[in-house]
């Protein structure tokens, strides 16, 4: 039996030593999804956490190893193992060695030994952490039984995501070193080599790393790369060599900073010259890099979108502008779902993933499910629609060829033929604000429409206040308006995006509404799909990026310029 798979019991803890990787959570092991969907116990840093937590349990209890707080059931971080917080965080230890580390193994140990199954969660991988050797010791003394799950290291991951190589076809020696404590016999060993160097260390330190390795041999105008932030959305990285290091982080306004703490990976060597990083450089390149994006939806639509402008670069923050509530008078809605059991139609069709939640919600309430669905046909508007009816168990009769609207609906829509359909009536169910565009086309077709309100939607709360002053005051570099009402409700409830912000529109609509509240419309999608949308914006900022770069400025987020500055249509 794998440690894995040890029953968790007050004789059988277990923990998990699992590397989160350098900071972009899709770096994360399958196997570390796997240990942490099985967690009841998660300790780490909040920067770990931020990685991590979003594959853990809903109820797993979290143990930040930065604030010395657990966080979980109002019946404590181990509700039945008769640990009080303070006998599980050394916050006044004097005792000899690290305090960090001694709470973090104190967290550990507690919840193993009230066999909780633990994952110990540390940036990087578990082998190269500093502490992490000493907690599985501790585990092994106490007869815990434990696993690794190795991560991305630092180390390795942020050069390959800043596009600086470590080895080429020659085979050249790479050598990995802590500048924080390093010696001076291993100074003069790096120094006195040719190969390729990986260095770990902080903002305000790496230039003295730089003059350590002049000192020690190497050669002012070696190639030199620091990366900040590396793997994630903030990364940062220049290039300058041993000699200029320390000017070109001034010129760049990054030191002195009072962010000088930050961990930076510096590689030294032939294979960080800018002319090859210029062609390496994939991550920095995406189209949207850097870039926070509004979008303005209910949560559950905005999820695939998001995942989307991910891919490309961008920060997506979701603020929802339309609540979804049930009809004010349910009686409409439950006839319609007792027609569906007892034959009234032929078809039911989908407009919205809200549409399907609203129907499978009836449903549950009359402890139907899919079944009922029998000898019904089903249409859906679009491919996310039609998914949320997969998950429900109903595969669609019925989906857009085309354009995924109303519109593309009725364009493949059959009419009815009194020979072939024994039923001529179709259950619509939809929003109380949708259109009347397809239960018209439906009428026209020779159909029977029970339109029926299935839910309502109503503007959102306010975002919260910084959240707001970011909308006002520039702090957003794009916002994707989705819809008329995503516009409405978004000044409604947050105020008018500044100008420097781009300003996108899924469509003539949605645009014509957004130039009504002042603003000016920079991208608008080629057809109404969130998703051609997403693409669109893409295709403004690859643009973007190149006009500065034919003209020789920097690339820079449309949130970086000048408030008030003019801002060009896009063509």
């Amino acid at each position: 039996m794998s440690p894995t798979n040890l029953p968790a019991g007050p004789e059988h803890g277990h923990v998990t030593f699992l590397g989160a990787g350098p900071g972009d959570p899709g770096l994360l092991t399958l196997r570390a999804v796997e240990a942490l969907a099985k967690a009841d116990v998660l300790v780490a840093g909040h920067e770990v956490l931020d990685v991590v937590r979003a594959h853990a349990r809903q109820n797993v209890a979290v143990l930040n190893t930065d604030t010395e707080t657990a966080f979980g059931t109002s019946a404590g971080p181990y509700s039945g193992t008769g640990a009080s917080r303070s006998a599980v965080v050394d916050t006044v230890s004097a005792s000899v060695g690290d305090p960090a580390s001694r709470d973090a193994a104190n967290l550990v140990m507690e919840a193993a030994r009230g066999g909780k199954r633990v994952v110990r969660a540390v940036s990087g991988d578990p082998g190269l952490d500093t502490y992490a050797a000493e907690e599985m010791l501790a585990c092994a003394a106490a007869g815990v039984p434990f696993e690794v799950v190795p991560g991305v290291a630092a180390a390795v991951g942020v050069p390959a995501y800043a596009g600086v190589p470590l080895r080429d076809a020659q085979g050249a020696d790479v050598r990995f070193v802590d500048a924080r404590t390093a010696s001076d016999r291993c100074w003069t060993e790096v120094g006195a080599s040719d190969g390729t160097l990986v260095v770990s260390a902080t903002l305000d330190s790496v230039a003295a790393a730089a003059g350590e390795l002049v000192a020690s041999g190497r050669k002012p105008d070696t190639p030199m790369s620091v990366t900040v932030a590396g793997t994630t959305t903030r990364q940062r990285t220049w290039s300058a060599t041993l000699g200029t290091i320390a000017q070109t982080l001034k010129q760049a306004k990054v030191l002195p900073s009072p962010d000088g703490g930050r961990p930076v990976i510096a590689v030294v060597g032939e294979r960080s010259a800018a002319a090859q990083r210029d062609q390496l450089s994939w991550f920095e390149s995406k189209p949207l890099f850097g870039w926070k994006v509004l979008v303005p939806r209910t949560k559950e639509q905005a999820a695939s979108l998001s995942d989307q402008l991910r891919s490309y670069g961008a920060v997506p923050y979701e603020v929802p502008t339309i609540a979804v509530e049930p009809p004010r008078t349910p009686q409409q809605m439950e006839r319609a779902v007792k027609g569906l059991v007892t034959g009234r139609y032929e078809w039911i069709a989908f407009t919205s993933v809200n549409a399907v939640k609203a129907v499978r919600e009836k449903f549950e309430e009359y402890g139907l499910d899919a079944r009922a669905f029998a000898g019904i046909k089903v249409a859906a508007v679009g491919e996310q629609t039609a998914k949320a009816l997969v998950a429900f168990g109903v595969k669609p009769d019925l989906v857009p060829s085309g354009e995924q609207s109303a519109a593309g609906l009725l364009d493949d829509w059959p009419p009815y033929d009194p020979v072939f359909d024994p039923i001529d009536r179709v259950f619509l169910p939809r929003a109380d604000i949708a259109t009347e565009t397809l239960v018209a086309g439906l009428i026209e077709l020779g159909w029977e429409v029970d339109d029926v309100t299935a839910y309502r939607t109503v503007r959102a709360s306010p975002p919260p206040a910084d959240t707001r002053e970011a909308i006002k005051g520039g702090g957003f570099d794009a916002v994707l308006f989705t819809s008329s009402s995503t516009v409405r409700n978004l000044v409604g409830i947050a105020g008018k995006p500044h100008n420097v912000t781009v300003i996108a529109c899924i469509g003539p609509a949605t645009a014509k509404t957004a130039e009504e509240h002042g603003l000016r419309v920079d991208v608008m999608a080629p057809e109404p799909s969130v998703h051609k949308l997403a693409e669109a914006l893409a295709d403004f900022g690859l643009r973007r990026r190149a006009a500065a770069a034919e003209a020789g400025d920097p690339v820079t987020r449309p949130s970086e310029r000048r408030p008030g500055a003019r801002r060009r249509r896009a063509t």
